[in-house]
């Protein structure tokens, strides 16, 4: 038997345990999250914001459920994205769309990355388009193949005002936007024209190009 070695996360730092947690949970979906900023109480009502994230997930089917994890930022401030979707009754909107990122778009997904001053648009910056949604405030990517316009239903914090503390935001999804075509009448979505990418450890990044089929169920060698 090989030596394996054991690891007691308590005794890594937060960056380091980050690591290890994108290094091994891999391919991670994108969630490329569009947002828009809270009302008056708020430094950038009505500004957009789009972030992407890959500790995404969907959670369940009834209701139609997903969830993404903005963490904290360094000083422990909730990144722009928390801050505008999370509940009204904490100050955000409660409302965001999550976009899904093609092969084409990697590269304006990544822009959107960058540490913009809250209240300027990612939009502008990686030169994408809005589109207006049908049930929510804030607009999808018009360049993205599938858009959930989503309602927030709760954000669990593991470590509230923390560096690097997670926070899962679960949303409903209340509307699907979908390029023709990508959706068959029996609601498959072709994965050769989603063509989505996922996320590797560091600065890496995987297709969906290369795909097989397998039984589930039955005892190997079977």
């Amino acid at each position: 038997m090989d030596a394996q070695r054991h690891i007691d996360p308590r005794q890594l730092s937060p960056q380091d345990r980050y690591k290890l947690l994108i290094g091994a949970i891999v391919p991670r979906p994108i969630a490329w999250v569009s947002t828009i900023g809270p009302g008056p109480e708020g430094t950038a009502a009505g500004a957009l914001n789009l972030a992407p994230f890959s500790f995404f997930c969907g959670v369940g089917s009834n209701p139609m459920t997903l969830c993404f994890c903005p963490a904290n930022k360094p000083d422990g401030t909730e990144k722009d994205t928390l801050r505008n979707a999370k509940p009204v009754s904490e100050g955000g909107t409660g409302e965001c769309v999550v976009n899904i990122v093609t092969h084409a778009l990697g590269p304006q997904m990544a822009a959107c990355a960058a540490e913009l001053d809250y209240g300027t648009s990612e939009f502008d910056f990686a030169h994408l388009t809005p589109r207006a949604s049908t049930v929510v405030r804030p607009p999808g990517v018009l360049q993205s193949p599938l858009s959930f316009e989503c309602r927030t239903l709760q954000v669990i914090r593991t470590n509230p005002g923390a560096p690097g503390g997670g926070n899962l935001l679960l949303a409903e999804v209340v509307h699907i936007v979908a390029s023709a075509g990508l959706v068959n009448d029996r609601l498959h979505v072709e994965p050769a024209l989603l063509d989505a990418i996922g996320r590797m450890g560091g600065s890496g990044y995987t297709t969906t190009r290369d795909r097989f089929e397998m039984p589930r169920g039955q005892q190997p060698g079977a």
